[in-house]
């Protein structure tokens, strides 16, 4: 793909779903963005998260770009700052739970005897494989090496010859990909109850 490709371009071809064009645009526009919401948070994890998050919306609602409206930049900075903003406010709502009393420990059941867990454990495992064989093989790949063979994503990104960026979109899409599959098997096996 071309490198200088315009920004017009390059989401129209994400609004078509096209995985490398959100590597580009991850690529040439990660940085700013995560110093931008860097300034704001004071956390690199955090920062991490909100750009995951930007690029997951990017991926999701690239349609409701408008470049007649202004530039990209500045469209991808307004979702940063809201990204930024409800994430903090998530954060300052959640409350510290309180720890569980010792003589109170004493009435937890031991699950490692309980049918109905294993059960449970079975079902969710099947589900968990069923939701990875949707997944491209790209995706599937990706996911492997870094959950299953506990690589980083640079050591997936050195060893395969992958950009960093082409191999984060990977994990990102693939995660969500699977978090929206097991969401919805969940749903649906509640409703035939």
């Amino acid at each position: 793909m071309n490198d200088s490709m315009p920004d017009q371009e390059l989401m129209k071809l994400i609004e078509a779903r096209d995985e490398d064009a959100l590597t580009k645009l991850y690529d040439r526009y990660e940085k700013p963005v995560y110093s931008f919401a860097y300034r704001m948070v004071r956390d690199a994890m955090m920062s991490e998260e909100i750009i995951q998050e930007l690029f997951l919306r990017i991926w999701n609602t690239a349609e409701r770009f408008d470049g007649a409206q202004g530039k990209l930049t500045s469209w991808m900075f307004t979702l940063t700052r809201n990204i930024t903003i409800d994430l903090l406010r998530k954060k300052r709502s959640r409350t510290p739970q309180s720890m569980a009393e010792l003589d109170q420990l004493q009435f937890v059941a031991d699950e490692r005897m309980n049918t109905e867990v294993a059960v449970e454990k079975k079902w969710v495992g099947e589900q968990v494989k069923a939701a990875l064989d949707d997944l491209s093989d790209d995706q599937k790949k990706v996911v492997e090496w870094i959950y299953y063979q506990g690589y980083t994503h640079q050591e997936v990104s050195d060893m395969h010859a992958i950009p960093l960026g082409t191999v984060k979109i990977r994990v990102r899409l693939a995660m969500k990909q699977l978090q929206r599959r097991l969401s919805d098997g969940e749903r649906r096996e509640f409703s035939n109850d």
